[in-house]
């Protein structure tokens, strides 16, 4: 039987942090932004073979890949693929990926990268 944390007394008070968004980051990744948005285009890839029907052979062929790079890539393992090697595989899913360079707002302390399916 798993051990169970014993809940804090009712006077005691609980801080509550609001997570920045990146849960790398709020880890302490040194590198969360660039796993953020692997992560965020790995599950564009994902869902677009999801919808197409393709099996993880098919989607491999598709990609220039060997099945086993698909599964790591459906099963979110992501070491071993580039941010630029994923925007590869989306062209090849006949997505057009488009990078927009911008300043930052001026309230926001720190530049951020961010990907956004359409």
């Amino acid at each position: 039987m798993a051990d169970r944390k014993t809940p804090a007394p009712a006077d005691e008070e609980t801080a509550i942090v609001r997570g920045t968004g990146n849960v790398f980051a709020d880890l302490g990744y040194a590198d969360a932004e660039e796993r953020q948005t692997k992560l965020r285009l790995a599950h564009t890839i994902n869902g677009i073979i999801t919808r197409r029907r393709l099996t993880q052979v098919s989607a491999a062929a598709l990609l220039g890949v060997n099945q086993p790079k698909v599964s790591a890539l459906a099963n979110y393992r992501l070491e071993g693929f580039s941010v630029e090697r994923l925007m590869t595989f989306l062209t090849a899913l006949d997505r057009d990926i488009e990078i927009v360079i911008r300043k930052k707002p001026r309230s926001r302390a720190a530049a951020r990268i961010s990907v956004v399916a359409a």
